[in-house]
């Protein structure tokens, strides 16, 4: 008892506070954020990583604070600060749900979603090319040093909203609104040349089976369109890692953009 007392006396009241805080707004990217929300991580894992980044971030985010200890107020501003770090991880997050959205749409223009699986990276079930445009966004992620861009992107978010500062609602909102509408328009652009040229294809077996009505088109068909798609796959994969590295900073963007003092 006596080492714990006078641990906490030389870490200070105040530090303990603004590590309750930073904990409430890094939590969420452990639940919302790519990478960091991972299934294939456990929950101990994520929560030593959590309390790390707190003890790392609460130095910068309780400067210059006076933390009120009384426990209605202290409540309040751990509300706040979980709606922060929530609004800041879904709008990152909406990238990787755009992604999956894209890979199940070519499934079922495919036909691989017949066998949907259990995607290892979310706990959901999926096709098989939902899970690979999931993996290969994981692994691009990585490359591009994307953990690190959260990282300081969220580190930022206490520049624009401190730990005794509210955030501005309507901004907050209409951030997550774009981030939200933007997932259909992201999936369609990510799956738009495989959709294209599934649709040529179908159009052309259509063609074919109005000329030679005894031929089987859907045994056939079946067959092209997955060489086809597999096709396009391939030859679209490196444009698909400059688009996600592209909205990937244009997410932390808007993140950032969507937090405000109100």
């Amino acid at each position: 008892m006596t080492g714990q007392a006078e641990l906490l006396g030389a870490v200070g009241e105040q530090h303990v506070l603004a590590f309750m805080l930073t904990l409430a707004r890094v939590a969420p990217l452990f639940i919302l954020a790519p990478l960091f929300s991972n299934k294939q991580l456990t929950p101990r894992v994520k929560g030593i990583a959590a309390v790390a980044l707190a003890i790392g971030l609460s130095p910068l985010a309780g400067r210059g604070a006076d933390i009120p200890a009384d426990a209605w107020m202290l409540g309040g501003l751990v509300l706040k600060e979980l709606l922060v770090g929530a609004a800041f991880a879904f709008i990152i997050g909406a990238l990787s749900s755009a992604v999956s959205a894209a890979g199940s749409l070519i499934d079922t223009l495919v036909g691989f979603s017949y066998g949907s699986l259990v995607d290892p990276l979310t706990g959901t079930q999926s096709g098989v090319l939902a899970q690979v445009y999931g993996m290969v966004t994981v692994g691009i992620f990585i490359a591009i040093g994307g953990d690190g861009w959260l990282i300081q992107g969220l580190a930022r978010t206490y520049e624009l909203v401190p730990l005794m500062e509210a955030p501005a609602l309507g901004s907050l909102v209409e951030g997550t609104q774009k981030a939200f509408v933007g997932i259909a328009v992201a999936a369609i652009e990510i799956a738009a040349p495989v959709l294209l040229a599934l649709v040529i294809t179908d159009a052309a077996f259509g063609v074919v089976s109005k000329v030679m009505p005894q031929l089987n088109v859907f045994a056939m068909g079946f067959p092209a369109k997955v060489a086809i798609g597999l096709l396009i796959i391939g030859v679209s994969m490196p444009f698909f890692a400059g688009y996600v590295t592209d909205e990937l900073q244009r997410s932390v963007g808007l993140a950032l953009r969507a937090l405000k003092v109100g």
